[in-house]
């Protein structure tokens, strides 16, 4: 899974940082920080969370997996 910004409608809210600290924060100019595109298996619930909260619907997922049974 990857996380895609669409840096030209974030507004830094911040409302993923709340809900996906592991992945997102602020910096000092209320600019978006992804720790990690390409997170863990572990801190996918938190991205998802994120996506959804989103006011300015600027985070989305995108599964970079084949399918099963699919050529690599």
């Amino acid at each position: 899974m990857r996380i895609v910004v669409d840096f030209a409608r974030c507004e830094g809210n911040g409302q993923c940082a709340i809900d996906a600290p592991d992945l997102f924060s602020l910096d000092e100019d209320d600019n978006l920080v992804v720790a990690d595109y390409e997170p863990p298996r572990q801190l996918w619930p938190q991205a998802e969370r994120a996506v959804r909260s989103c006011p300015k619907q600027a985070l989305s997922l995108v599964d970079d997996q084949p399918a099963e049974g699919s050529p690599a």
